[in-house]
């Protein structure tokens, strides 16, 4: 049994760092809200891409694939299976809710919101920010670490997350799928949306009673 008194100071980090992730999506959305185009800072790292990798259609949606739905939805299912099996049901809620509240409130809610659309990469008219694959994958991935808990398996999952995260951003900023900015904003929102959601659910599920006293 996880000691209670543990969950206060764990709770606070998590809500923390939630905060934090949100403002930074924020500020970088309000600063390119509107946008239908590119500037500099992600016009140049698109350029600088497209010196090594242009051409590379085959290695660029490689490095894509951990981002597409039919790679990340029998994970997220295999996951939740698991923890119903281990008796984890709160686990299974947030591997199950994760992904899927990040994602909506990234489609019907921020897209719209910030208004920023990808003409000049390739796919013109298409809401860009945050990145949509971005988010489907590092919700994904921040479940996972969360899961984990503590130790070699949190440190094994970040690693990962972290080389696949960089190869899906080379991926979809040369493939024209996003900018650099939508990238960052996806991936600090999808952060933000699991940490919250695993507080709202570690606050809602019912503590377990004490046990009797023996004196």
């Amino acid at each position: 049994m996880v000691d209670q008194r543990t969950r206060p100071p764990v709770q606070r980090q998590l809500a923390v760092v939630a905060v934090l992730c949100a403002l930074v999506t924020l500020a970088i959305g309000l600063y390119y809200a509107g946008d239908t185009g590119p500037r500099g800072f992600d016009a140049s790292i698109k350029a600088s891409l497209d010196t090594h990798l242009a051409g590379s259609r085959d290695l660029l949606t490689f490095l894509v694939l951990s981002t597409q739905p039919y790679v990340l939805i029998p994970v997220i299912l295999l996951v939740v299976v698991v923890c119903l099996v281990l008796g984890r049901r709160r686990d299974a809620l947030l591997a199950f809710m994760g992904p899927l509240v990040s994602i909506s409130a990234n489609t019907w809610i921020l897209k719209p919101l910030f208004d920023r659309q990808s003409i000049g990469f390739g796919i013109e008219g298409t809401l860009a920010y945050p990145s949509g694959h971005t988010v489907s994958l590092v919700s994904t991935l921040t479940v996972l670490a969360l899961l984990a808990r503590r130790g070699l398996a949190t440190a094994v999952i970040s690693a990962m997350g972290a080389i696949l995260l960089i190869a899906a951003a080379v991926g979809m900023i040369e493939l024209g799928y996003h900018y650099f900015t939508d990238i960052v904003g996806g991936a600090f929102f999808a952060v933000a949306a699991v940490f919250a959601l695993r507080i709202l659910i570690g606050r809602l599920s019912p503590r377990p009673s004490r046990e009797p006293s023996a004196g």
